[in-house]
């Protein structure tokens, strides 16, 4: 299993004044974003593979052009945050809608600096990572802390999507520099990152590294496995892929997505505790 941050008491008041203030507080805004559990990464991943066969399809197969296809996806993706942010907890179904969007976008991002503007993708990679950092210090020095467990304000929710942003970003000129540079094909490639994440795994559950930095590392990496996977599944047998092409591939993760999300909105399996006890609440004062 992949790393998750596996305490929410961290994240609630000790004393039973506090506790009640707490709840009084957090039902404001719930924790607007799932628990991280072994759905979550598979979803996470199922998503991943989408935004590269989707940004594909867009701009190549429909005939869209990379900036058209930015332009679209970006209008697309503003509306969908825009309900996200109104919500006052974790919705599956806007939640990853919103995820797929922004792997499109990401993807998007990055290929728009290679195609467009020539800008390498070491200096891509390298300038994501410095923003990406600069989001993680000016979330923390706000908030003082980086938990997914407390996404429960507006500014926390906007650093949290901003840093989502810049990993697929980051993921995908990382991704694109190491095929480029290793030149391993798809399936090695995915294989590869696969033991990276593997390892970044080990280490936070057996060496001791910090969930929110294994969080995020692993988060980075998935976005260059799932297009790896994505490129395996969709690239002509002659390119060293398997032929399914972007638009079965994209059919077939999207179905993969929507299951699994409504298999999550009915069980509830990936909501937090203080979700699932506000709930529990509310069909209290109900009956």
């Amino acid at each position: 299993m992949l790393p998750a941050m596996t305490s929410t008491s961290a994240a609630l008041p000790r004393t039973t004044q506090d506790a009640a203030s707490g709840r009084s507080a957090i039902r404001k805004m719930l924790n607007k974003v799932p628990e991280i559990t072994l759905y979550f990464w598979i979803i996470k991943i199922l998503a991943t593979t989408v935004g590269e066969t989707a940004a594909d399809y867009l701009n190549v197969n429909l005939n869209f052009g990379l900036t058209n296809t930015t332009y679209v996806v970006s209008a697309i993706l503003a509306v969908v945050l825009a309900f996200q942010f109104r919500l006052t907890r974790y919705v599956p179904g806007v939640y990853w809608t919103a995820i797929v969007l922004v792997s499109v976008v990401g993807t998007l991002i990055t290929d728009n600096m290679t195609d467009n503007f020539n800008i390498p993708l070491t200096t891509s990679a390298i300038g994501f990572a410095i923003a990406l950092a600069v989001t993680f210090a000016a979330w923390y020095a706000k908030e003082r802390t980086l938990s997914m467990h407390t996404i429960v304000t507006s500014r926390r929710e906007a650093f949290y999507w901003l840093a989502i942003l810049l990993t697929f970003a980051l993921g995908t000129a990382a991704g694109d520099l190491v095929a480029e540079k290793i030149n391993l094909g798809y399936a090695l490639s995915a294989v590869g990152f696969g033991a990276v994440i593997a390892a970044v795994t080990f280490a936070h559950f057996r060496l001791g590294l910090n969930a929110v930095l294994a969080f995020w590392l692993a988060y980075i990496l998935t976005r260059p496995l799932g297009a790896s996977l994505g490129d395996l599944l969709s690239q002509a047998k002659a390119n060293g892929g398997l032929g399914l092409g972007t638009t079965g591939t994209s059919v077939i993760f999207l179905t993969a997505i929507l299951a699994a999300v409504s298999y999550l909105t009915i069980t509830t399996r990936d909501q937090t505790e203080v979700v699932r006890a506000h709930e529990k609440d509310r069909e209290l004062g109900a009956a």
